[in-house]
């Protein structure tokens, strides 16, 4: 039996450089070599070489890239027009995934829970009348960056300057929101036609909030799979998250974050590349849902081979 060549990229030289090659690296461990030859590619930058690319001449590319031009749709596009199959959803649904604002617009308009909040630009002033009507404790987030990269929650406005000076790090548009106090929980979609909901997993982050550290580092969080949420709660979680995988027109997987607010979910963000770091949310699910890794990544190829 031929085995399936499968390019891995990760990398991406951006803010989630480590956190990429974490999960590239894991995902090279647990392929099943019997099936798949594999070929690491590490990008050092936001520029994917496609010369070199198209020499390997894989079957299907693992991109296992986070944020930047990895999860924003740029290297979906790049692969759509070459032709080059890839794991995951294609450039429209990425680019949506990636901007928050886009995000969360899209998703209020149908009919999907949304935290109350206001968008920020670089250089204009905000409106603090505005930012206390949404309560007295905001979270501040660059609109486009993954793996909480530039949040900041607040309770006290004379630091919303220096949360913003946070988020505009990484650019010029930023969200300011309420800060839902409640159960944190996921939500994992597999599938392309016939998309199935993972298994509802809880987040018991040991910081504030899920922060990069509570993501990426073990010990910083503690996972309950299932969450301990009734069954009605946890059906309008899956139901939510089927939505969000319809309304972007997405492929493969997803992962869909919410807050549980007065025994209602209200949705935070998607993630079209959720990690697949050891300490990841999506592998869980999927182990509790009966599929152990290796059969994960099995899936995620086969669905970009359809």
């Amino acid at each position: 039996m031929n085995k399936i060549k499968v390019l891995l990229l990760m990398g991406g030289g951006g803010s989630e450089h480590e956190v990429s090659l974490s999960s590239g690296e894991e995902v090279l461990k647990n392929f099943d070599k019997e099936k798949y030859e594999v070929i690491p590619m590490v990008m050092m930058d936001q520029n994917l070489d496609l010369v070199k690319v198209k020499e390997i001449s894989p079957d299907v590319v693992f991109i296992a890239l986070h944020g930047g031009v990895g999860e924003d749709g740029t290297i979906q596009k790049i692969f759509e027009d070459e032709g080059i199959k890839f794991i995951g959803c294609g450039s429209e649904a990425s680019q949506i995934g990636m901007d928050k604002i886009k995000f969360l617009e899209l998703a209020e308009k149908n009919n999907i829970p949304i935290p109350k909040g206001l968008v920020a630009m670089k250089g204009e002033l905000v409106d603090l009348d505005v930012v206390k009507e949404l309560g007295n404790k905001w979270v501040v987030k660059p609109a486009g960056q993954g793996s909480s990269v530039g949040v900041t929650i607040i309770d006290d406005l004379n630091k919303l300057d220096r949360a913003l000076e946070e988020a505009f790090k990484y650019e010029e548009r930023a969200i300011i929101e309420e800060f839902l106090s409640g159960m944190e929980v996921s939500c994992g979609i597999l599938g392309n036609k016939n998309p199935t909901a993972l298994p509802v997993i809880e987040i018991c982050p040991k910081n504030n909030f899920f922060d990069y550290e509570a993501k990426y580092i073990a010990g910083k969080c503690e996972e309950i799979v299932p969450a301990r949420l009734s069954e009605e709660i946890t059906k309008k979680i899956q139901e939510y998250s089927l939505k969000v995988f319809a309304l972007v027109k997405a492929k493969g997987f997803i992962r869909v974050d919410f807050v549980i607010k007065d025994e209602n979910p209200v949705i935070l963000e998607m993630n079209t590349i959720p990690g697949l770091t050891p300490n990841s949310l999506l592998p869980k699910e999927a182990k509790a849902a009966g599929m152990e890794y290796t059969q994960l990544l099995d899936r995620m190829i086969e669905l970009a081979l359809e």
